[in-house]
């Protein structure tokens, strides 16, 4: 399969990124309900036997919803870290393969096994990237598509222009590619296919939906906030990541605490594991599409208005074009 074909089937060609700490059951099934594919870490539950009801929770309300409403929801994802500081990574795999999870988006490292796994019931795998070397790696673990983070981004952001970076892995991988960068709106996801993307990623924008896991304080920062206000730091949790300004400032980290080399002690007493998410509970990630977000909408608010933006940004273009002919 070179393309992802559910993409096709969604109400607008959009994904909402899966975010530590934020995405949650509720989220995950309004999204999917509304007809763009709802996702969340594993990680968000703090044990695998929690992880595994939020599965059932999860799949049950969607065969619910098609049974009352004759209505197809779009397909639900799971984010897997894969890497060696994750304990967790095998007995949750070994879940999504039980409850036939569609889509699984892996970080951290493209595993060949794991893409055969998730393969085996016919699951599809995406990988996130920020440079080409990681693509190459995950095009050859045999993923489905890659998640191309550009410049700008929520969490773990690349440093490079999406433009540049969308053509450069289109060069050589043939498969989805899905776009992931200060998508805030249905134009951006317009601008986001005009690149050659798939699909847009959109984590920010979703923070600040009414079925999100995040707190009332932290939705109105991103409202009060703009692109300034979001700093890229490895002195949060060890690897490059966007947070806003304010939040680290209430927390007393100061300039030159985020200019040293070594990550900001959050507890000697926390397991690695946990002092990270005392990290990112306490100081909140967000893209610099926080500039265009002024409001906490329901998920169904949100993706409508998405719906309307994309379809007016396309005929837009489209008039545009019978001006040059």
């Amino acid at each position: 399969m070179s393309k992802a074909s559910f993409i096709k089937e969604l109400s607008i060609p959009a994904i909402a990124a899966p975010m530590f700490l934020i995405s949650g059951p509720k989220l995950v099934i309004e999204c999917c309900k509304n007809g763009i594919v709802g996702t969340f870490p594993a990680l968000n539950q703090r044990t695998s036997e929690g992880f595994e009801q939020w599965l059932i929770e999860i799949k049950t309300e969607l065969e619910n919803f098609e049974k009352e409403t004759g209505t197809k929801p779009a397909p639900f994802g799971v984010n897997l870290i894969v890497h060696q500081s994750n304990p967790r990574v095998q007995a949750d795999l070994m879940l999504c393969v039980k409850h036939q999870v569609p889509i699984i988006i892996t970080s951290l490292g493209a595993v060949p096994q794991l893409v055969e796994a998730v393969h085996s019931y016919g699951g599809l795998v995406f990988h996130d990237v920020i440079k080409r070397r990681h693509a190459e790696k995950a095009s050859e673990a045999g993923v489905d598509g890659l998640i191309v983070v550009a410049a700008g981004a929520g969490g773990h952001a690349g440093t490079i222009n999406p433009m540049p970076l969308v053509a450069e892995i289109k060069s050589f991988f043939k498969k989805t590619v899905i776009l992931s960068g200060c998508i805030s709106n249905g134009r951006d996801i317009a601008s986001a296919m005009q690149m050659g993307a798939d699909a847009a990623y959109m984590g920010t924008r979703f923070i600040n939906t009414k079925e999100s896991k995040a707190p009332k304080e932290y939705r109105d920062m991103i409202i009060s906030s703009g692109a300034n206000d979001v700093v890229y730091t490895a002195a949060i949790s060890g690897v490059a990541a966007n947070f806003l300004r304010p939040s680290m400032e209430a927390m007393g980290i100061t300039e030159e605490m985020l200019s040293q080399e070594k990550k900001i002690d959050f507890g000697k007493e926390l397991t690695p594991s946990e002092s990270e998410a005392k990290a990112w509970a306490t100081i909140w990630s967000a893209g610099q599409g926080v500039t265009n977000i002024h409001d906490s909408p329901s998920v169904a608010e949100l993706v409508a208005s998405m719906k309307e933006e994309f379809r007016d940004a396309i005929e837009s273009q489209y008039n545009l074009l019978k001006t040059y002919e």
